[in-house]
């Protein structure tokens, strides 16, 4: 049976980066990333639907140890092909299991390891051991996306995709196409379907908040023109990117009504003075209570401006044979509905967690710095930022998870075990992400089975990159709240 130091489970954006790590940080480990798709890239080879692009700049979004040298928001094609010279330049392909997934693992408290069930694309099951687990998967199932059940669906005699399995050889040239939803997908697949569908239309519930900024401004064109050196221009970038992050985030809860305006003159700047705005573009919540889905260029508002695509804020009463009835009873007319309505929400990959035999419940567990869960010996997580790029906790949890391993190295001991003290009994409990800071519907949706945090340090997910670049780097494994084992 195979033994590995350290198993990482996915090879996206987030195992290449452990990877990386593990490379650079810890060289005599021995460890392997086992991947359920074909080849590397995990929701960038998932979404094959029109124009999908980064909601991120690529210059946040990318590692920090590789320069990322084209537009700030990239499409998917892009981002693959750097993602491939990554791995390529780090010598890690033949460290990668594919066609592979994960079952279950089951931590051993007598030989102080995880026994992990696998299979293969053939359906065959094979066991393999690791001290160390590192799930890497992402936060989403990609399996299947979310779609609510509306009266009559089955009575459409249309085509209705999501976006998340978009079919390949989808056909909307000169058909209508409703697409339902408003935020980041969405923006993203009606300019590249504009032009090119009969009739396109945004169904939205409710507005959304969109950053329309253009790919090349003059900052960064006059960066161009210097021709400096790619870690410079990147590390340049980077900064840029980040300070603004973090100002905006800021100013959206010192002064929500003051950005709120702004964004929304934003909108009306780029669709005219004519457009309805306050019915189409003025959320009824407060800027980044949600996501803010990026339009590069301001494409979205263009296709709109141009009448390429109608949106239309309604709820729907029902599916029909040809469409669908909305409540305020309009009709729309569809021969394909796309329902960009979202995520379905996974932790841990969607594993079975076991303890000695005992299956753990994730919502049971309390979270120890957004990283490791009370209750699960050895064993890391990553979960990215919602406000800033997902890739910067990426780097951060690469590094912590390096420097435990060196300290579990110098104790001389084989196991770490997250634990509450007497003391952290009486905290409260709360949710792992806080409904009054972010309450997007795939997180509300998903809040019942996902891990507890409390009001104090290390049992709480901050999702503040700028509070976390400072203290997970000095974060003290010997405050008692982490419980070493020898073999």
């Amino acid at each position: 049976m195979e033994h590995l130091d350290v198993l990482i489970i996915g090879a996206g954006i987030s195992g290449i980066d452990a990877a990386h790590h593990l490379n650079t940080l810890r060289p005599n480990d021995s460890y392997a990333l086992i991947e359920a798709k074909s080849d590397i890239g995990g929701t960038w080879r998932t979404h094959i639907y029109p124009g999908i692009r980064s909601d991120s700049d690529l210059f946040t979004f990318g590692f920090e140890w590789k320069p990322w040298m084209g537009v700030p928001v990239a499409t998917a094609p892009e981002i693959l092909a750097y993602l491939e010279e990554a791995v390529q330049e780090i010598g890690i392909r033949d460290k990668i299991k594919f066609n592979t997934r994960v079952i279950q693992a089951d931590w051993s408290s007598d030989a102080q390891h995880w026994r992990v069930l696998v299979e293969n694309g053939a359906g065959q099951q094979s066991t393999l051991t690791c001290g160390f687990l590192w799930t890497c998967a992402g936060y989403y199932d990609h399996a299947k996306g979310y779609t609510p059940r509306w009266a009559g669906m089955d009575d459409f005699e249309g085509d209705l995709v999501h976006p998340q399995t978009w079919p390949k050889e989808l056909d909307s040239a000169d058909k209508n196409v409703v697409l339902i939803g408003s935020g980041a997908t969405a923006a993203t697949i009606l300019p590249a379907m504009a032009g090119k569908a009969g009739k396109l239309v945004m169904l939205q519930r409710s507005p959304t908040y969109y950053m329309a900024r253009p790919q090349i401004d003059e900052f960064t064109a006059t960066l161009n023109a210097l021709d400096l050196p790619d870690a410079w221009y990147h590390e340049i970038m980077r900064r840029r990117f980040l300070h603004e992050t973090e100002t905006f985030v800021a100013r959206t809860r010192s002064e929500p009504a003051q950005v709120k305006k702004e964004m929304i003159g934003v909108a009306r700047d780029h669709l005219g003075a004519d457009y309805d705005v306050e019915t189409h573009f003025t959320p009824h919540y407060d800027p980044w209570k949600q996501r803010v889905a990026r339009i590069p260029d301001g494409d979205l508002f263009a296709a709109i401006r141009e009448g390429l695509v109608e949106v239309v804020t309604d709820e729907i009463e029902r599916f029909t044979a040809t469409g669908l009835l909305l409540k305020s009873g309009k009709t729309l007319d569809a021969d394909i509905i796309v329902s960009a309505t979202g995520l379905n929400l996974t932790m841990f990959g969607d594993v079975v967690l076991k303890v000695d035999g005992d299956v753990v419940d994730p919502a049971k567990t309390f979270t120890h710095r957004g990283i490791m869960f009370s209750g699960l010996p050895n064993l890391a997580n990553v979960f990215g930022y919602f406000r800033t790029s997902w890739t910067m906790r990426c780097g951060l949890v690469s590094k912590y998870v390096c420097r435990l391993l060196d300290h579990l190295d110098t104790l001389g001991v084989a196991s770490v075990i997250p634990e509450l003290r007497a003391q952290d009994m009486a905290m409260p409990v709360r949710p792992w992400i806080d409904p009054e800071d972010f309450n997007a519907g795939y997180v509300m949706r998903s809040l019942d089975m996902m891990p507890r945090q409390g009001d104090k340090q290390p049992w709480i997910m901050t999702q503040d990159f700028f509070r976390d670049r400072v203290d997970l780097p000095v974060a003290d494994f010997d405050d008692g709240t982490l419980v070493f084992e020898r073999r």
